[in-house]
């Protein structure tokens, strides 16, 4: 039998891959009109740009009052970053915030004495204001003290001072901490920020 040779001519190469570009999608360029806002703030008002509904309305409210709330704290850290960076530049801070130089030092003042972690996003910046000159277990006790009893900043000031009171008649009268109000007599100074003692006479 005879052998058959098979010439290279005739042996196929494997089918080449092809790879194909990815189909080019047309995207078209038109501008989309941004929703107009519904409503909008300067600095001396609020003011509605279209008739909106309540839920809308509540959200803006909710808003502002984050807002106001926050924006002492902020500030404060602000001015703290500042101060530790490039030295103290409260009047530099007043020009750029509107702010007078004793408030932006007590709001510094305020912020240095809270961890952010101790600060109640429940309470208004008042309340942690009348907070501010006692120490920390103090502080804790009566903003968790504040909260739970939904107490107004004129009534966590009534307590403080009915507290007070108390201590200086009989220290073991009241439920607070021994130290929670022995820092009361002191003032924040308005240029430097510190407390300063008053003795009584």
């Amino acid at each position: 039998m005879k052998a058959t040779s098979v010439s290279s001519a005739s042996v196929q190469p494997p089918p080449r891959r092809v790879t194909r570009e990815p189909l080019a999608v047309s995207v078209s360029h038109r501008a989309v009109e941004p929703e107009p806002p519904a409503h909008i703030a300067s600095k001396v008002a609020w003011v509605p740009q279209r008739d909106l509904e309540q839920p809308e309305w509540l959200l803006a409210g909710q808003r502002l009052g984050a807002i106001g709330r926050c924006s002492q704290w902020w500030i404060g850290d602000w001015l703290r970053y500042g101060v530790s960076k490039w030295g103290e530049k409260y009047a530099l801070a007043a020009r750029v915030t509107g702010y007078d130089a004793a408030s932006l030092r007590n709001m510094a003042w305020v912020a240095s004495r809270f961890d952010p972690s101790l600060r109640s996003d429940k309470l208004a910046w008042s309340h942690h204001v009348l907070l501010a000159p006692l120490d920390h277990s103090a502080q804790e006790y009566w903003l968790d003290r504040a909260v739970r009893e939904r107490l107004s900043v004129a009534d966590l000031r009534l307590a403080l001072r009915s507290t007070r009171n108390a201590q200086s008649e009989s220290p073991s009268a009241c439920d607070a901490p021994s130290t929670s109000l022995g820092r009361t007599d002191a003032v924040v100074c308005p240029h430097c920020g510190h407390e300063v003692e008053v003795s009584r006479k």
